[in-house]
């Protein structure tokens, strides 16, 4: 039975909303993109152990590979190594800000290469969705003073964002040529592993280990939901209805995590939550809205 793409979308949302937080836990001891090496490494062999279990096929002709491996390049390689570094440089609120833009790359790059229209209600709502996000974090951003490390690492997060959208195409591409989502993560997340563990070791990075319970939870909680289950539920979606509608998904991943700091950090509801949450929600509505 095929699960509905509601959710799916709340499946999304709710863990990669949290997986923020998560991250925060992986910065210090292991280098970031050590780290990344490990996530992917036991998100693909999760997966191509369910796929042996499920008895899914994971022969490939060369030219599919070809498109796991831009997956892994784009998706699971760069767009992290992006969005790991530029934590490490500015506050998860402006990295929320940079990657929620990734809706709009979604709907240029799929006017341009799948000549998919937005529409006028996607694109209203779409910038009700980031016009949001700047009032939620609007508080937070106004003590950041723009340093050179500050834009930097904004930089850096927008590249990630590109990536990651550039990787929302090359999904929806292979999902067009009938390649499966399942075993195209598992392809994929193991490339994207390899790919990153090239770059960890020319920057000369040591493949060490933080021992700690919060180091090994984040882990394995970024690998089994915020990879295997997440981007199974996202990409499927976006194989659905279009990445121009389910990027939204971007937008409502910062809402969810300032829900989380309310609920387990002390933070404080005011008029900025308030005011931001109601204009993301109303932008999801019209994006998501089906036509009549």
């Amino acid at each position: 039975m095929a699960m509905s793409n509601t959710f799916l979308y709340v499946v999304t949302v709710l863990i990669w909303g949290s997986t923020w937080l998560a991250i925060e836990y992986q910065l210090g001891v292991v280098e970031p993109e050590v780290s990344i090496v490990y996530r992917y490494l036991i998100a693909s062999m999760v997966l191509f152990i369910w796929c042996k279990i499920k008895g899914l096929p994971l022969a490939f002709k060369a030219k599919d590979h070809l498109w796991f491996g831009l997956l892994g390049l784009l998706l699971f390689c760069l767009n992290y190594i992006m969005t790991y570094r530029a934590q490490v440089h500015i506050t998860s609120a402006l990295a929320a800000i940079a990657f929620s833009m990734m809706l709009w790359m979604n709907i240029l790059l799929s006017r341009v290469l799948f000549g998919t229209r937005a529409g006028l209600r996607v694109l209203v709502g779409a910038l009700l969705g980031i016009v949001g996000i700047v009032v939620l974090f609007a508080p937070q951003v106004q003590s950041v003073s723009l340093d050179d490390a500050v834009f930097y690492g904004f930089s850096l997060a927008l590249l990630g964002a590109l990536s990651a959208s550039c990787g929302n195409m090359a999904s929806q591409a292979s999902q067009k040529r009938a390649l499966p989502v399942v075993q195209g993560n598992a392809w994929g997340m193991f490339y994207g592993a390899i790919l990153t563990g090239i770059v960890a070791v020319a920057s000369g990075h040591d493949f060490n280990f933080d021992g700690t319970f919060t180091y090994i939870a984040s882990l394995a909680y970024l690998a089994i939901f915020g990879s295997v289950v997440a981007f199974g539920a996202y990409l499927t979606l976006l194989g659905r209805i279009g990445a121009h509608k389910a990027g939204y998904a971007t937008v409502m991943f910062p809402v969810v995590a300032l829900i989380l700091s309310m609920a387990f950090e002390g933070l404080r509801l005011d008029g900025s939550i308030v005011t931001g949450t109601s204009l993301v929600l109303l932008g999801n509505l019209l994006v998501l809205k089906k036509s009549p």
